[in-house]
């Protein structure tokens, strides 16, 4: 009988269900994991790249965080074709906003639109959702910096730490446990990566396939740090991991 009702998008269950959602969802919970962390100095966006042949080109950009504009950044869990779509949509949208304004975009104006046109796609049919979950992170002159999560139904939250994707239920029950109010960068670093790898199956994580971007004020100006693979690898060996298997490699 079930299949009566995951042929449309727009074909409710009896209980209230979309399983196309859901669908896209579960999808989402079966790729690469995605954290942020809110701290005192600015915000930590970590993620665990997506494993690929070593034949393949790597390229010299980000494979899962993505500037929006100069004061919002974004990182994504799901499919990255579903993705490019919607980061292409909320650069866009942030632009015109400066244009007609003369002014930097509201993050959680931002996410609203972007939820928005995700909503849309659960209610037209010939259509499908998203199979894509976004953290934002940015900083505005009301509210300072911010964090939310938005999913394929359209919802989105406000968090002070969250992860998504693949194992987010361990990574969030730490988070949960350990994160505490008016961490400094540095304590919130530590948070992040120890969540981070908690999501990843193995206990000795690659500094190649983890991913990431501290996002802080400097003056009037929001800046972002990428950090490089040593970066990486001083902040696992600081919190006690090893790296035993990289250095076979």
């Amino acid at each position: 009988m079930s299949r009566r009702y995951d042929q449309k998008t727009n074909t409710f269950t009896p209980d209230g269900r979309l399983k196309q959602v859901e669908y896209a969802i579960e999808a989402i919970n079966q790729t690469g994991s995605a954290l942020g962390v809110l701290t005192n100095e600015g915000m930590i966006l970590a993620t665990e790249k997506q494993e690929v042949s070593h034949l393949l080109e790597h390229s010299k950009h980000s494979e899962k965080i993505y500037p929006i504009d100069r004061h919002i950044f974004s990182v994504v869990s799901g499919h990255t074709a579903d993705a490019n779509i919607l980061i292409n949509y909320a650069r866009e949208a942030a632009a015109n906003h400066r244009y007609q304004f003369q002014d930097n975009i509201g993050l959680e104006e931002l996410i609203i639109n972007i939820c928005d046109y995700k909503q849309n796609k659960t209610q037209v049919g010939g259509q499908r959702p998203f199979g894509t979950a976004f953290l934002f992170a940015g900083y505005d002159k009301k509210n300072g910096f911010q964090l939310f999560s938005t999913d394929p139904s359209g919802n989105y939250a406000g968090w002070k730490a969250t992860a998504i994707g693949k194992n987010n239920l361990a990574a969030n029950s730490y988070l949960k446990q350990d994160y505490k109010e008016n961490l400094t960068l540095e304590q919130g670093l530590d948070i992040a990566i120890k969540a981070l790898v908690k999501t990843m199956d193995t206990s000795s994580p690659q500094p190649s396939k983890i991913e990431i971007v501290v996002i802080s004020q400097q003056g009037k100006e929001v800046k972002s740090k990428s950090y490089n693979e040593k970066e990486v690898l001083s902040l696992l060996q600081k919190n006690g991991f090893s790296n035993e298997q990289m250095q076979q490699e």
